[in-house]
């Protein structure tokens, strides 16, 4: 499973969507946009947005945390 998150520090989403995770044990791999550039460009790149998180599954691009979306995203 290939799950991506871009976020910042201050988000609460961001925080919502790491604890939603953790819960349910679905790993992912975090990248702190406000400290690392060339992630922040990509996820210009991928979501066309500037706003945290973007949270990248299989590939599914899903700008904020929106469980039940989320929750599509990782049954495909």
């Amino acid at each position: 499973m290939s799950i991506t998150m871009y976020t910042t520090p201050s988000c609460s989403f961001c925080h919502k969507a790491k604890r939603y995770f953790k819960e349910n044990r679905v790993p992912f791999t975090e990248y702190d946009v406000s400290r690392d550039p060339r992630r922040a460009d990509e996820m210009v790149r991928k979501s066309g947005q500037m706003g945290v998180p973007v949270i990248d599954i299989h590939g599914k691009i899903l700008v904020g945390f929106n469980q039940p979306e989320v929750e599509r995203a990782l049954k495909r």
